[in-house]
């Protein structure tokens, strides 16, 4: 992980996840924006932004609003931080988009062990959502832990279908797996058909729980365009 944006208006969480970062991270690059706009500016000027961690309440709009948008101007994974971790709000900006959900409500250890999982690729939601009873039965292998990558295979997943997981997983849309995996959008229908039905999801919001459970991890920056 090269270059991490922190979109947040308190200046103290910032600079609290900043110098986490700087610590435990040396190598990064850490940015900060306070608004939307500041956001959308900063990411027009570093394209090769590999995370954004996204707060859903901003002074110039909503980040859950503000997603798709974002989705659209960044080949970054975009990691949803907020107070509220329910499972609808979860779920919300899993559809929208996001690749993952840091409840700021974790202990500070939490935190970082949340952190270290995203920088190094991998997906975080909240313990709730991942044992929730709305998960769909594949999904859970029964443990909280998630599984090794090694688990994959037995979804009976084919190595396209495989690419086309870790896309939905990033929150591209279908046209954007289709440019990316140089496919047809119909192609792309049929192999997220064949994902949900050999998984049991029903939304791509059910596919992040699922990539979460196996413990994937996504390369570090997936060149998908627009």
């Amino acid at each position: 992980m090269n270059k991490v944006l922190l979109v947040d208006d308190h200046a103290f969480l910032r600079d609290a996840l900043a110098m986490v970062m700087a610590r435990e991270f040396p190598a990064a690059v850490v940015l900060q924006a306070d608004t939307l706009q500041a956001a959308r500016q900063t990411l027009s000027h570093h394209r090769d932004t590999d995370l954004v961690l996204l707060d859903l309440g901003l002074p110039d709009g909503s980040g859950m609003e503000a997603l798709p948008g974002l989705r659209r101007l960044t080949d970054a994974r975009i990691v949803v931080m907020s107070a509220d971790g329910t499972a609808a709000t979860v779920n919300a900006a899993l559809e929208a988009g996001a690749a993952g959900f840091l409840p700021k409500t974790l202990t500070a250890e939490a935190m970082l062990a949340a952190l270290t999982l995203v920088m190094q690729g991998g997906v975080f939601l909240p313990p709730a959502v991942m044992t929730g009873a709305h998960a769909p039965g594949q999904f859970g292998h029964s443990g909280h832990a998630p599984v090794p990558e090694a688990a994959l295979p037995g979804l009976g997943l084919s190595a396209r279908q495989v690419d086309v997981l870790r896309l939905l997983v990033e929150g591209a849309s279908n046209k954007v797996i289709a440019r990316a995996l140089n496919i047809s959008e119909a192609t792309v229908k049929t192999h997220v058909g064949a994902i949900f039905a050999r998984t049991g999801a029903g939304s791509r919001s059910q596919v992040v729980v699922l990539a979460a459970r196996l413990g994937l991890r996504l390369p570090p920056q997936a060149s998908l365009g627009g």
